[in-house]
């Protein structure tokens, strides 16, 4: 067990509290599956939404893949329209998890990678986004995990002690960026291993 009080825990969100896939609604769009791959390989890949996570509008995202492949409007612009089936549901034992955390007092904050409209949308699909302390939505700054600033700022902005704060995230390059940052930080897998986690860094529910 780690002999650092954490004092602040931070989550991440897509695909820690929320789940996240945007083959859900392509499943339809695009039946067959080597195309659907080759889509979201070579068109609405994980380097251009990235982008709007970063700040950028879906109107720009839309027109700059438009131009490059005029014959797939319609499947472009089914990435924004059909946002809202990508996050199907939420990851309920995760949840209850940070509800305990909540509960017993604890400095629970979010910080994310993600577009600033869409996590508006998300706040209403799933109302548990509103208890926590506060978020830091990457879209809404224009800075993303793994980049420094972003944890820089979140510390800054939510007056955390970097030393004695746990992040949570399922990216293992995320992960890393925290504990540059100075922070403690886990990479989740499911909701067993975090309370091990957690446990392991003197948190127990």
């Amino acid at each position: 067990m780690s002999s650092i009080e954490i004092r602040h825990i931070v989550f991440d969100i897509g695909r820690v509290l929320i789940h996240y896939d945007p083959h859900i609604p392509f499943t339809r769009l695009i039946p067959d599956d080597a195309e659907r791959n080759w889509f979201f390989t070579n068109i609405c890949t994980h380097d251009w939404n990235l982008e709007q996570d970063r700040g950028r509008d879906w109107a720009e995202a839309e027109a700059l893949l438009i131009a490059e492949h005029p014959d797939r409007i319609e499947q472009i612009r089914a990435f924004r329209k059909y946002w809202h089936e990508m996050v199907s549901h939420a990851y309920v034992e995760s949840v209850a998890i940070m509800e305990a955390l909540i509960a017993e007092g604890r400095d629970v904050t979010m910080l994310t990678n993600f577009a600033a409209d869409t996590f508006k949308e998300a706040r209403k699909l799933f109302p548990f986004l509103d208890m926590p302390r506060g978020v830091t939505v990457s879209g809404e700054i224009g800075l993303i995990k793994p980049d420094l600033a972003i944890y820089e700022k979140h510390t800054k902005d939510f007056d955390l002690s970097p030393a004695h704060t746990l992040f949570i995230d399922d990216s293992g390059p995320n992960v890393v960026g925290a504990r540059m940052a100075g922070w403690h930080a886990v990479q989740f897998t499911d909701p067993e291993k975090l309370k091990s986690d957690l446990a392991a860094h003197g948190i127990l529910l």
